[in-house]
């Protein structure tokens, strides 16, 4: 079994990114920036119908248009295979498989390619190209309660379905009952630089210049889907502009490498934001039902949590909100469910936090009216139900800290004490002032992941591991751990990574990539250290070891592993205009050893502003006349924007090390979100009175709430 060397020394410390003046000055190219000679454009041509078959295209007129190459489509196209199993074993979703057949299955399906001269061209032959449909009846309509809603299959991460004690029996013996119903609408994530990949061949091998979240990763896809060696495809993504889960394999990509390989000229493909919001996922929205059962002091004997989402008639997606149940509560009777829609639109992903963002907000809402109505402190109900071990699986936890440290430091940093429970008594002029919290949490794994390290002859070392860093400082992250592996100063240390060539690693999704690649780094780094001779000349060459850490990471799976936090926040709520403003919120995390306090306060941050925009803002309108989005842009769905983010705090506290961990990274990127939208929806209830459990909280459903209230 490969060993590993706890860290010290420069982990821990704040450092100011290492790619940062690349980036400041413009040196650091993107993947729509990179230049090639004789690069060609293409432009995908999007279905307008939400349902039907391609009747004809009238591709002759295209063609004719200046510095029109081409035009690929379903009569034309190379074939895709989809008939295997890609990262963590799960199925491709069949939108990648570019124009394979005649069906439309949603609005926003790619129904052709444009490939020209020039992006304008392109984009004016695309806008130019008509396209006949057969149109037939689509739906739209996500609710609850339909009968073609069905059970959710197990997926790699959870699951669909847990259970344990007699649900019914435990409800009817409770003293205290809620039973609440919790909605969340579609979100998108609309990273800053959109997605853009560049293929061509070079001496028989494909090469991919992408923006991604994994370079082994998709190269592993396209290598699948085009039935190619993966030896013969190189993915590079050096510079990432944000990703928050929308950076797989996606059509863009497998555009260009058609059209690369039909032109035989390096093709780029890049994604306009409205395009983006059919192509590259979303979070699916939620109807979730939450029953809790309770003793007079609080501690329960039932929880139900039930999650629908909609996936697409071509893919299954889960998006698996029940999981926060799983691990943050105990209960005599403990029943978790998720189920699944089938609608005529793009198939769902990953999105910050999936499953635990819009899940927490149920539950922890949930945990807030249980509160209310036993009469105890929200903080206290929490403490109540702490589990010694894990509600479901039954397995130690690997540090928790949950509850007697967040939770308390958190309010003690607050002013929570000073907290009157009673709601809609405090007032500053025409506002309503009222505070809420909730809890936090997220898996914390790792993944098996190669790295090579060189000792090079000038003093100097070079990490090359297939990270990807998506804008979460990782690069500078990874340097300090080499760093104190190696026993040298950062300076000394350069990292390399975004190639697939470097081999394979974790993925940076999941919260795992950061704590996957410290252990492949820290691997390598003790077994160079071994090889280097005190006072012995480095050849010219350098000496390079490889590490692999499948064995290594085996015991974290024995173990409930996961990052805990607690949120705080302050809402103003207008009376007269139903305007909610946060004012101050605070956020106290339990996620192991934290590498660099600069970006991981910047993560944690990140996360909490994102959930202010899921309470309050941001909620994606489909049309069900035409099966397609209202306001497909950033000026149509509404985020948080500087001046609705006020005072935000995130601080965290220092893990014990962990025997089976030495490495003690737990992963920050998603835990910021989780409860974040729960703890503003409970601080409008505090101010109010009024329970919202639909997000967003729009002034419009607050004024309804108040005249109804």
């Amino acid at each position: 079994m490969t060993t590993v060397t706890p860290l010290k020394g420069f982990v821990g410390t704040a450092h100011t990114r290492v790619e940062g003046r690349e980036k400041v000055t413009g040196a650091a190219r993107y993947a729509g920036e990179i230049p090639f000679a004789e690069l060609a454009h293409g432009w995908l041509v999007l279905s307008t119908v939400a349902r039907g078959r391609i009747r004809a295209m009238d591709t002759e007129a295209v063609l004719a248009m200046p510095g029109v190459l081409t035009v690929l489509h379903h009569g034309n196209a190379l074939h895709v295979e989809t008939d295997y199993a890609g990262l963590m074993g799960m199925k491709p979703d069949p939108s990648v498989a570019l124009f394979q057949h005649d069906r439309v299955p949603h609005a926003g399906w790619p129904v052709a390619l444009v490939v020209a001269r020039t992006s304008e061209q392109a984009r004016e032959a695309a806008e130019a190209l008509v396209v006949h449909y057969d149109q037939e009846p689509h739906d739209v309509a996500f609710t609850d309660g339909r009968p073609d809603a069905y059970t959710a299959a197990d997926t790699p991460v959870a699951p669909a379905v847990a259970a344990k004690g007699d649900l019914e029996a435990e409800l009817a013996r409770s003293a205290v009952v809620v039973d609440a119903e919790y909605t969340t609408p579609e979100e998108h994530h609309s990273p800053m630089e959109p997605h853009a990949a560049t293929a061509h061949w070079d001496g028989g091998r494909l090469e991919v210049v992408d923006s991604n979240q994994g370079s082994i990763w998709v190269q592993g896809e396209l290598a699948n889907l085009f039935s190619l060696d993966p030896a013969s495809v190189r993915v590079r993504s050096e510079h990432i502009g944000g990703g928050f889960g929308s950076k797989g394999v996606r059509a863009h990509q497998v555009a260009a490498v058609m059209a690369a390989t039909v032109l035989h000229r390096p093709v780029r493909v890049v994604l306009t934001r409205r395009q983006m919001f059919s192509l590259v996922g979303y979070r699916s929205p939620t109807a979730q039902r939450v029953r809790l059962g309770a003793d007079p002091d609080g501690r329960l004997r039932a929880l139900e949590h039930q999650a629908l989402n909609l996936s697409s008639t071509v893919h299954e997606f889960l998006e698996p909100s029940a999981l926060p149940g799983r691990v943050l509560y105990d209960a005599d009777a403990h029943h978790t469910a998720h189920r699944i829609v089938r609608l005529d639109v793009p198939t769902p992903t990953f999105m910050r936090a999936p499953g635990e963002a819009p899940g927490s907000f149920a539950l922890e809402s949930a945990l807030d009216e249980l509160a209310e109505k036993c009469g105890v402190d929200p903080i206290d109900l929490r403490a109540r139900n702490e589990p010694e071990t894990g509600p479901v699986s039954g397995l130690p936890f690997a540090g928790r800290r949950l509850l007697l440290d967040c939770f308390r430091e958190g309010a003690r940093r607050f002013g929570w004490a000073d907290r009157d429970p009673r709601p809609g008594l405090r007032r500053d002029g025409r506002w309503l002032l009222g505070t809420g919290t909730a809890a936090a949490t997220f898996h914390a794994g790792a993944f098996p992941s190669t790295a090579a390290m060189t000792a090079e002859a000038d003093g100097t070392f070079s990490v090359r591991i297939s990270a990807s860093d998506i804008g979460t400082g990782a690069r500078t992250a990874l340097t300090l751990i080499a760093a104190d592996a190696l026993h040298v100063t950062p300076d000394r240390v350069r990292v390399l990574i975004g190639d697939s060539d470097f081999g394979p690693a974790m993925i940076a999704g999941g919260s795992m990539g950061t704590s996957s690649w410290a252990w492949a780094i820290t691997a390598a780094a003790d077994e160079l250290r071994e090889r280097l001779v005190p006072g012995a000349t480095i050849p010219p060459a350098g000496i390079t070891v490889r590490s692999d850490t499948s064995a290594a990471i085996a015991a974290l799976s024995q173990k409930e592993r996961h990052s805990y936090g607690a949120h705080f926040a302050e809402a103003a709520v207008d009376v007269t205009t139903g305007e909610v403003r946060v004012r101050r919120m605070l956020g106290i995390f339990a996620a192991g050893r934290i590498v660099n306090p600069l970006t991981a306060r910047n993560q944690f941050v990140g996360g909490m502003t994102w959930g202010i925009s899921m309470a309050l803002h941001e909620e994606a309108i489909r049309d069900p006349a035409s099966g397609a989005h209202v306001g497909a842009d950033l000026a149509g769905y509404h985020f948080a924007a500087n001046a609705d983010v006020p005072l935000i705090e995130a601080d965290w506290l220092q893990e014990e090390p962990n025997a089976d961990d030495p490495i003690g990274i737990k992963g920050i990127g998603e835990i910021g979100i989780v409860g974040a939208a729960a703890a503003v929806a409970n601080a409008v209830w505090h101010a109010t009175g009024v329970r919202h459990r639909s997000l967003p909280i729009r002034p419009d459903r607050v004024l309804q709430a108040g005249r109804h209230a």
